[in-house]
């Protein structure tokens, strides 16, 4: 299902039936400040499951990251110290994912993971969706590296008969970016860049 939503004012109807299917369990597509992502709640274990089936990618292994509506939503399931909150807070919500180590509220999926992935886009639709639900959006890109045909990455109509039997809903919030997320790993000393991507990591 194709739904349009307005990043400038995401209208409260459809963020609210989207919501509907994540708590059921369904699989949507959405934009960020990047990428278009590919996530569900992340306390559905089958639907972070049928994720991991259809990227081929083994949970146990892989580094999924969490969409969370603010900061404050993120101390809830990643240790951040002070240092980290002032960096997150200078560049969120903005184009980086933040490694963090996790705690001990992660879901039952994720404890034998000692870090996790933290995003806040830069976009107002998956934050109303994440306010909505009550807690973070489990997150991949829907990008797949596989394929030269770029455009079925960036246009969601596109994204809707190419991936429309994979997701339950498919947000139109106007066309995506190429462009990944900067990942910054935080669990050291210092914060290092792991990936330059998309926006200009702002340390002072």
């Amino acid at each position: 299902m194709l739904v349009r939503i307005y990043p400038e004012n995401p209208q409260e109807r459809e963020i609210e039936r989207v919501v509907q299917f994540l708590r059921d369990g369904g699989l949507i597509i959405y934009p960020t400040d990047t990428v278009y992502g590919l996530g569900c709640d992340i306390f559905n274990t089958k639907a972070v499951e049928k994720i991991c089936h259809y990227k081929q990618i083994d949970l146990r292994k892989a580094n999924l990251s969490f969409i969370c509506h603010d900061l404050s939503n993120i101390s809830q399931y990643a240790k951040v110290d002070d240092k980290t909150f002032k960096l997150m807070k200078r560049n969120l919500p903005g184009p980086f994912t933040f490694i963090l180590n996790g705690n001990n509220s992660l879901p039952k999926l994720f404890k034998n993971k000692k870090t996790v992935g933290i995003r806040v886009p830069d976009n107002n639709i998956i934050r109303e969706l994440v306010k909505g639900l009550g807690n973070p959006i489990m997150s991949t890109s829907v990008k797949d590296d596989s394929t030269d045909e770029m455009e079925y990455f960036t246009d969601p109509e596109l994204m809707q008969e190419k991936m429309g039997h994979i997701a339950d809903v498919i947000i139109n919030g106007g066309y995506g970016s190429l462009e990944p997320s900067t990942v910054v790993d935080c669990t050291g000393d210092e914060p290092v860049i792991v990936r330059q991507g998309k926006g200009e990591l702002i340390l002072v």
